[in-house]
């Protein structure tokens, strides 16, 4: 699927040159060398702050593991995967590895992630009767992964520092409601499916206080004005970021952990991650780059831009599409196409903000289901893409949706 993909964008973008060629335009061909040289600078800047991001975050994230904070967080969410996941027995290693899973990607550190989600993936896989076909809690785990839910979405906000803002985390809040969209859907689905029980009085006890509180702070947040609501993403944001590292230092301590030596476990192996990307971030970059020079992209977005205008909606986050449409195929294209339109609309316009939220409340979907699945072997997947593709486009509308109540 990425073979295709990534050979697509240029075979795309020699046809709209060679169109724009005829049409009496020969500097289209400069452009789109121009571009591949250009875009190949830019990952290498933005790989040296994502070498830094990787490797601070994975660098605390050891501490909290070292100091059995992800141990503890299974045992407390173990009554709700017993309801949900019914066929992994308590105690089970897969708990344990699904809820550092989900603590990476809620940080935000999506990279990080993939290795653990693939260890809890083949624990979940010692467990399944069949070698081929998905088993429920496997079913559930990938698409709970693929909603993406993203409380602390630090490479965002990595991205719109490195691109620029003067307010990295002015995202927070709007990634923070558009992912619990695309995750409350993911589960509400798989659950429909699966006919799990969601209004036992266990699960009731974990979801209502989360649900209840989210009511809340919607119901606060709506008395806010546009300014007021920035001010408040951005000074969350912030307090939580901080926040976070205070409370695993603090821990670490307390536990008498290393914790300076654990960080720097940690931070090694983000830089091994971080290293690890280089590759795929300079070819997506360079496709997306002579793309756009080519004049494909922006023939596509204008065929969008007419059909939203002749509806008579508001248009400025068609511009923000791209970011959405290859989002469910590959990750590092999602990343090109948001720091693209970071650098051809202005890091703080609405187009760019409402895409950094796309990619913040989004997952690759079709890339999960084959790296995930095909790490074990599975090859009936049942009804896991239809529930991770609708939650993906919960988290999409939800997105551009909180954008135009925070940013107008």
């Amino acid at each position: 699927m990425l073979n295709l993909l990534w050979f697509g964008f240029f075979l795309v973008a020699a046809i709209a040159g060679a169109a724009q060629w005829v049409q009496g335009d020969p500097g289209v061909w400069a452009a789109m060398v121009e571009s591949l040289f250009s875009m190949a600078k830019l990952s290498v800047e933005v790989m040296i702050l994502l070498f830094g991001t990787l490797t601070l975050w994975l660098g605390f994230l050891r501490i909290a593991e070292q100091a059995g904070l992800v141990e503890r967080i299974g045992t407390l969410l173990g009554p709700l995967f017993a309801r949900l996941m019914p066929e992994v027995p308590r105690g089970h290693p897969a708990l344990g590895l699904i809820t550092l899973n989900f603590a990476a990607n809620g940080l935000g550190l999506d990279n990080a992630a993939t290795p653990i989600g693939l260890k809890a993936m083949r624990e979940l896989q010692s467990l399944n009767p069949s070698s081929t076909t998905a088993s429920n809690a496997q079913i559930l785990f990938l698409v709970l992964n693929a909603s993406s839910l993203t409380l602390l979405p630090v490479t965002i906000f990595m991205y719109r520092a490195q691109q620029g803002a003067v307010d990295p985390t002015l995202v927070f809040l709007p990634i923070l409601l558009a992912t619990s969209a695309s995750t409350l859907v993911g589960l509400f689905s798989v659950a429909v499916m699966q006919r799990i029980r969601l209004w036992e009085p266990v699960v009731l006890a974990y979801l209502l206080p989360l649900l209840g509180a989210l009511a809340v702070f919607i119901v606060i947040l709506s008395g806010l004005s546009a300014v007021t609501l920035a001010a408040v993403s951005s000074l969350l944001g912030n307090l939580t970021l901080f926040g976070i590292i205070l409370f695993f230092l603090l821990l670490g301590t307390w536990k008498r952990i290393p914790v300076y030596e654990a960080f720097v476990e940690g931070a090694r192996e983000g830089f091994d991650v971080a290293r690890s990307l280089l590759p795929y971030l300079v070819a997506m970059l360079c496709a997306i780059g002579v793309l756009r020079a080519s004049g494909a992209l922006e023939f596509g977005l204008d065929g969008v831009r007419w059909l939203v205008e002749w509806l008579q909606w508001d248009s400025r986050f068609v511009d923000a599409l791209p970011t959405a449409l290859v989002k469910p195929f590959s990750g590092s294209a999602a990343r090109a196409m948001l720091i693209e339109t970071m650098q051809s609309q202005g890091v703080d316009s609405f187009a760019a903000l409402a895409a950094a939220t796309i990619q913040g409340s989004t997952e690759t979907t079709f890339y999960v289901l084959a790296v995930y699945f095909g790490a074990v072997g599975i090859q009936r997947v049942r009804h896991a893409v239809g529930c991770a593709l609708l939650a993906e486009l919960a988290g999409v509308i939800a997105a551009i949706m909180v954008c135009y109540w925070f940013f107008g």
